[in-house]
């Protein structure tokens, strides 16, 4: 068994503690393996973004019909809400370098036949799903592989830079896959699309050394038992919990302007060129505050004030949306969610580094699962929400008033947040515990459960 990255970062850093070294992107970028890891996370999403706009576009040319198209864009998400916990489980059973690679391969081969001429509309909805299905194991995978390869004290920086580097690259595909598709061909960009599965698959196998499987044979059990087991660890551990509630949460509220930014533009301005301007404002400024907070909170605050600043910024996600009530412009609407993101972009590492942190190997995968299934059911049930309300109220009101919830309902879960000290504990008992999971999971899977405790008021 190769030497614990714990062990080896003690001994470069004695002057000071772990958790308090700045690990910087030199530190992170000189690690092969992530580096081949992470150019394969951009160029997977890119393509897949790249996909999305033009396959939209696609089935518009083709059927005419807004319903179908919007659709198409829909039916990726599916997997992860009808299931992906299950699919998910399924990434443990064998080598994540192994899943990666044949998820691409099958994503690929799958989004090819999409070139294929006067594929009639029906056929390509479920094209697209059939290859949606690859996407939660190769999440899923991705995710447990990293802290194996990066340690745990580079996982913050891998986490933050791997979750702003995707909200870029889906900025960019979205962009380019509409250009592609508009002024060329929507084949063009799924052949660009095609390509970047190859390059993934390639710069995994050539790359990530060969690892043993999370979930050995002689451990395995039902699959759906399986899954049942990434729930009831999610929600059975304190910290878990904590962090899974307050990732819905944050996202259930911040995700609206996005969600309704269609109606949103159309309201504003009868203009269909200037509609089209303030829908792409509104859209892309999320995901390039939360790119900008990021990159800056993550690299110029250590951890400890990174935990510091969870509360703060959850709560601030929510209330930089409230202005909204008064119906700025557009692009004062744009500001708003730009702010928000930023706030996002500078908690939602932490949460991920943490929650990762506290997790014991061998049920990295399936509790990533569950987190994915409730972050597509916790966003795509705000939207539905959202939406209904503002076909029968003015809409500004409806995402102010929707802000100000968001705002309370964070607060009484920063007032509950657990200290940092409890989330040290359960990490560090993560990192005790035995490397091959047990055949059957405690009742209440211990990690660190006897000193978990919320922080008082």
């Amino acid at each position: 068994m190769s030497e614990d990255p714990d062990a080896r970062a003690a001994g470069r850093h004695r002057a000071t503690t772990e958790g308090e070294r700045l690990v910087t992107f030199r530190d992170l970028f000189a690690n092969r393996e992530y580096r081949a890891l992470y150019l394969s996370l951009v160029t997977n999403w890119v393509g897949d973004y790249l996909a999305r706009a033009a396959i939209t576009v696609l089935v518009y040319q083709q059927s005419q019909s807004v319903l179908l198209s919007a659709a198409a864009f829909a039916v990726s998400f599916l997997p992860w809400i009808i299931g992906g916990t299950l699919l998910a489980a399924l990434a443990e059973r064998y080598p994540y370098r192994r899943v990666l690679i044949v998820a691409d391969i099958y994503r690929m081969a799958l989004i090819a036949l999409l070139l294929i001429p006067h594929v009639p509309t029906p056929v390509m909805l479920l094209i697209v799903f059939l290859a949606s299905l690859g996407t939660p194991p190769t999440q899923a995978a991705r995710s447990a592989l990293q802290p194996l390869v990066v340690g745990r004290d580079k996982l913050a920086m891998a986490v933050a830079t791997n979750t702003t580097s995707v909200q870029a690259a889906q900025v960019f595909g979205y962009v380019a896959g509409a250009a592609l598709a508009t002024a060329l061909s929507p084949q063009v960009a799924l052949v660009i699309d095609v390509i970047t599965f190859a390059v993934s698959a390639g710069l995994v196998a050539a790359y990530v050394r060969r690892r043993p499987a999370a979930h050995a044979r002689a451990h395995r059990s039902h699959l759906l038992r399986e899954s049942a087991e990434g729930f009831r660890l999610v929600f059975g551990v304190p910290t878990l919990r904590a962090i899974a509630i307050m990732v819905f949460v944050l996202t259930m509220f911040a995700i609206v302007p996005e969600g309704l930014a269609a109606a949103w533009a159309a309201e504003s301005s009868g203009d269909p060129a200037t509609q089209g301007l303030n829908q792409g404002l509104i859209m892309a400024a999320g995901p390039l505050g939360y790119v900008v907070g990021g990159v800056l909170i993550n690299r110029l605050a250590g951890p400890s004030r990174r935990d510091l600043l969870v509360r703060p910024l959850a709560v601030f996600s929510a209330f930089a949306l409230v202005p909204a009530i008064a119906a700025p412009p557009a692009p004062v609407v744009a500001v708003l969610v730009g702010l928000s993101g930023f706030a996002q972009g500078g908690v939602m590492p932490t949460l991920n580094g943490k929650f990762v942190l506290i997790l014991p190997h061998g049920y990295r995968a399936r509790a990533y699962g569950v987190m994915q299934t409730g972050l597509q059911f916790s966003q795509f049930g705000a939207v539905m929400v959202t939406g209904l309300l503002a076909d029968h109220f003015w809409l500004p009101l409806v995402v102010g008033l929707w802000s100000v919830g968001g705002v309370i309902v964070l607060g009484v879960l920063a007032r509950r947040w657990p200290r940092p000290a409890v989330f040290a504990a359960a990490a560090e008992a993560a990192a005790a515990a035995p490397t091959t999971p047990p055949a059957q999971p405690p009742a209440r899977p211990s990690v660190a459960t006897t000193s978990i405790t919320p922080e008082a008021p």
